[in-house]
């Protein structure tokens, strides 16, 4: 699988402006030195691992941290103290607010917008919580980087906003139109949209690493599988973060990217985190799918091929100039679908054991 690099090895970084990059040129990624940064949802597993990211490299002049919890914010402020970092601002605030999100984006350059309400079963209790935070909190991020001149923003979407079968996924999909579509406001005030979609994140908080973790630690005489069939799509951070930061630096505005990744059985997982225990089929919960889906086949008519990604294209009548066509992408083939269990790459139950020592 191709990568753009990790965050221990990707230490030559470009220090090219992908705000004036010419459409027919790819570049690594943005130079962050003297930008203002915004990451709302910026105490989560992946701003952490962005601010990691950043402040290894950069010396930004503002990087802030958007989350509405303090506690999180505190022990993210021990983890970077001010002191050594003295560009970092902590916002608290929540999406739901767009008077505080625009005071938070004043003379932001770019926004990476992480924050969701992510957990399944919590979105099908509570919905209007999630509809007010996935898809009104959407609304609110493009109104006010339009508002506030922000040159360019990144969502990040999930595998669950392709054909969704619950209300999370739902709402991601919803958000994903509003930022695609958010460039027919944004474009002329010069505010550009995309997003970045992809799979599980690698130990990320709520997912099945930590939770078969938890089980075997505390004694549990088995491992609960909703079905053996079961696959996923599998992402480090460092690839996710890897993704955004792409993305970011040549984006054209209204395209989602979808970075290749391999799969895993949810089987070889188990084995992977406690060989010693047995598995123990549960059932597929509400809401959940058997493989997981990226790119469908609906959506695959304006997907190009990159090599180490695919890109959907949005159907806007002036994107044919911006294609990626023209940086030698190849369309994808009639009735594609990029789904877990169809995927090319896949991860050993050896490998997982290898990619779990380091999470």
């Amino acid at each position: 699988m191709q990568t753009a690099g990790t965050l221990e090895d990707n230490e030559n970084h470009s220090m090219t402006d992908g705000q004036n990059t010419p459409s027919n040129t790819l570049i690594p990624e943005i130079n962050f030195d003297d930008m203002a940064i915004l990451v709302t949802g910026g105490t989560g597993t992946f701003g952490r691992g962005f601010v990691r990211y950043v402040v290894s490299r950069y010396r930004p002049r503002r990087l802030g941290i958007f989350s509405r919890d303090e506690l999180k914010q505190y022990e993210m402020a021990q983890e970077f103290p001010t002191e050594r970092y003295p560009f970092l601002r902590y916002f608290i605030g929540d999406v739901r607010d767009a008077d505080r999100l625009e005071m938070a984006m004043w003379d932001v350059d770019y926004v990476v917008h992480a924050a969701a309400m992510k957990q399944v079963p919590i979105a099908e209790y509570n919905p209007f919580e999630c509809i007010h935070t996935n898809v009104l909190g959407a609304e609110n991020v493009v109104r006010a980087a339009v508002r506030m001149g922000a040159k360019r923003v990144v969502a990040l979407s999930t595998d669950k906003a392709a054909n969704p079968i619950n209300l999370y996924g739902a709402s991601k999909l919803a958000s994903d139109k509003i930022f695609v579509s958010g460039n027919n406001l944004g474009r002329r005030e010069g505010t550009l949209f995309s997003v970045v979609r992809y799979g599980n994140v690698v130990g990320s908080r709520g997912s099945v690493v930590p939770f078969f973790r938890k089980l075997a630690q505390n004694g549990s005489e088995y491992l609960p599988i909703t079905d053996e069939r079961m696959t996923r799509f599998w992402i480090s951070l460092d690839e996710g973060v890897q993704a955004v930061l792409w993305t970011l630096a040549n984006m054209r505005g209204g395209e989602i990217v979808v970075p290749k990744i391999p799969s895993i059985r949810i089987v070889d997982l188990a084995e992977a985190i406690a060989p010693q225990l047995p598995r123990k089929v549960v059932g597929i919960r509400p809401g959940e799918k058997l493989h997981e889906i990226m790119v469908t086949e609906e959506d695959s008519r304006h997907t190009v091929d990159m090599g180490d990604r695919f890109i959907i294209e949005p159907a806007f009548h002036w994107w044919e100039r911006e294609s990626y066509l023209k940086q030698g992408a190849r369309l994808a083939p009639e009735g594609f679908i990029y789904r877990s269990d169809k995927n090319d790459s896949w991860l050993s139950a050896k490998e997982l054991v290898s990619t779990l020592e380091n999470v």
